[in-house]
């Protein structure tokens, strides 16, 4: 659920939705979401500032039940 809200999220505010991906790890620290975008799409995920990052964070926590962290993950 919270994978598929995330990743909702994030295609909508892309402009190449085909290339993002969101993978879940579960650790001791709780569940990490990893959120891979185009590289282009990266500055547009993380905002100025990092609001726009911060408010995906926001939501998620929100949906989320348990302690889950989330990460944009910088391929290049």
């Amino acid at each position: 659920m919270v994978v598929d809200a995330l990743e909702f999220l994030v295609r909508s505010i892309v402009r190449n939705p085909d290339d993002v991906r969101v993978t879940e790890r579960s650790g001791r620290r709780g569940t990490t979401l990893n959120v891979v975008v185009h590289p282009d799409d990266l500055p547009r995920v993380i905002g100025r500032r990092g609001r726009t990052a911060t408010a995906i964070r926001t939501v998620v926590e929100a949906v989320a039940r348990d302690d889950v962290r989330v990460n944009i993950v910088d391929v290049a």
